[in-house]
């Protein structure tokens, strides 16, 4: 420690760095017995910079680790060149001191590599979870797109590694999303902000699995199962979740050392109102097995603004409420603005001919948006994290500035206020025409979503229908998705240009 004294004194362009800094330094004086030619320096190779250069066998995490280090030390990372090469890595930092500046002293640098020796053998001793590597990807490129492949190793290099669930780790995670993702204060926060914090943190690790596992699914090409049901009744998601990823324990140590307490963090959490009984809750558990399963499906429904009701007695009578479930947002769901899809209602159908081939035409009288949000769904002690995709109505035209500016402010916002009523309720009342119209209308809306989604997936990795009925398998979860049977006939004929006998026999299959 005392070296570590004398070096700021002669650096004064260090003497700034933080306490974690100079305890490295300190461990590092004490520690000299490393790697001889792991880790190289040189003011020679750039004009601006100082060029460090790590050469050693790849190893997972091994890149965060030693950028972490040289932040620690309170240097400036301007470039990164990543290099590797039959395993092994060639990686340069072109760093700089607090001023912009090379490192010229030699006592800094002779720290400096010590620092880095040090981490690159504990690293080497350090047993990590390295994530799957991105064959599509990294193969993707030529033999001479080097930079190409460059690009790949690097951004795999960046996160090649899980995110580590013991106890400090997982606080970290916590307070970070305390600080940026809501926004208040990690020194005072409330048990609803808790909740929102924990949650969030768990889906980070469910993310990480979840693009792995999608990602897996493209690159294998496997047969795929698609559930669409009108309701899921998934119930809360965050004890679920940290149950099935085996890390229940570490959160509740975690919270507990934090001053919180799981089972309070747990309650905070409203129960997603996406279904009423043992139709969703049969959809659901469907989900959770085949993911255990390690089964390629995704299920899909529709975001309700306010799902079934809220029941409430009032002097021993039941009276039933909107379930404002949305209210504080949903931290589990991912929105998808790029994924969107037209739905059509009403209109007419137009014939006309080209090429000798009759083409029919639907001349829609209204149109709706359908947005997609991912919810991720874990399987039980294993990697595979599935996916519940569900469908949220929006206008194609918010806003009538027309309308509005001549005082119409009703007509103004109208076709907004009607589209979003396909996504309010779960089973609105059907005891008068529109309810029954608002049913069939909410039918329409999830089956067309799902299957122009559907078949998107499937065009994107084949260039025809041959193999679609090998790929994909559907399953109607009871009688309100069976619209789908009828629009899968029509996007097959007049969006994908099909005959009616080959698109009867893919619909059929």
């Amino acid at each position: 420690v005392s070296g570590v004294v004398s070096l700021l004194k002669k650096a004064p362009h260090l003497s700034a760095r933080n306490a974690r800094a100079t305890r490295t330094r300190a461990v590092a004086n004490l520690e000299e017995e490393s790697s001889d030619k792991s880790v190289t320096i040189s003011n020679e190779e750039d004009d601006d910079c100082t060029v460090i250069t790590i050469s050693t066998e790849t190893r997972p995490g091994l890149l965060n680790a030693v950028a972490q280090t040289l932040n620690d030390l309170g240097l400036n990372v301007n470039k990164a060149v990543v290099d590797t090469k039959d395993n092994m890595a060639a990686d340069k930092f072109f760093v700089c001191d607090g001023d912009k500046k090379k490192i010229l002293d030699d006592d800094d640098l002779h720290n400096i590599i010590l620092c880095l020796r040090m981490t690159v053998d504990r690293e080497a001793m350090k047993e990590g979870t390295l994530r799957p590597i991105t064959r599509r990807y990294m193969e993707a490129h030529s033999e001479d797109d080097t930079i190409g492949k460059q690009r790949s190793e690097h951004l795999y290099n960046l996160l090649n590694t899980y995110i580590p669930n013991d106890v400090l780790s997982i606080q970290e995670s916590i307070v970070n999303h305390v600080e940026y993702t809501i926004a208040r204060s990690r020194y005072r926060f409330d048990d609803s902000e808790a909740y929102q914090a924990t949650a969030h943190s768990v889906r980070d690790r469910l993310i990480e699995s979840w693009n792995d596992t999608q990602r897996f699914y493209r690159e294998e090409d496997p047969k795929r199962v698609y559930y669409i049901s009108m309701e899921f009744l998934t119930g809360r998601t965050l004890l679920n979740s940290i149950y099935n990823l085996g890390i229940k324990d570490a959160y509740q140590e975690a919270l507990l050392e934090l001053g919180y307490n799981l089972e309070t963090i747990v309650a905070k959490e409203r129960d997603a109102a996406l279904g009423n009984g043992g139709l969703g809750r049969l959809a659901a558990c469907f989900l959770d097995s085949m993911a255990t399963l390690d089964l390629p499906a995704w299920g899909y429904g529709i975001r309700y603004q306010y799902g079934m009701f809220r029941q409430t007695l009032v002097e021993g009578f039941q009276r039933e409420a909107p379930d404002y479930w949305l209210n504080f947002g949903n931290p589990w769901e991912i929105m998808r603005p790029n994924v969107t899809y037209t739905i059509k209602f009403y209109g007419h159908v137009s014939v006309n001919e080209d090429k000798g081939r009759t083409n029919f035409t639907w001349n829609a009288g209204e149109e709706v948006e359908a947005v997609a949000y991912d919810n991720p769904i874990p399987g039980w002690d294993t990697p595979n994290v599935n996916n519940l995709r569900l469908w949220s109505a929006l206008p194609t035209r918010e806003f009538d500035l027309e309308s509005f500016n001549t005082g119409d402010y009703i007509s103004a916002i109208l076709s907004k206020q009607r589209a979003e009523t396909l996504s309010a309720v779960l089973y609105p009342d059907d005891r008068t025409y529109q309810g029954k119209e608002l049913r069939l209308k909410q039918q329409h809306f999830l089956v067309s979503a799902t299957l122009q989604d559907i078949l998107r997936r499937y065009r994107s990795t084949h260039d025809d229908f041959d193999q679609f009925a090998d790929k994909v398998a559907l399953q109607l979860n009871d009688t309100h998705p069976t619209i789908g049977i009828p629009e899968m006939m029509r996007l097959l004929m007049d969006v994908y240009g099909l005959g009616w006998t080959k698109s009867w026999e893919i619909t059929t299959k």
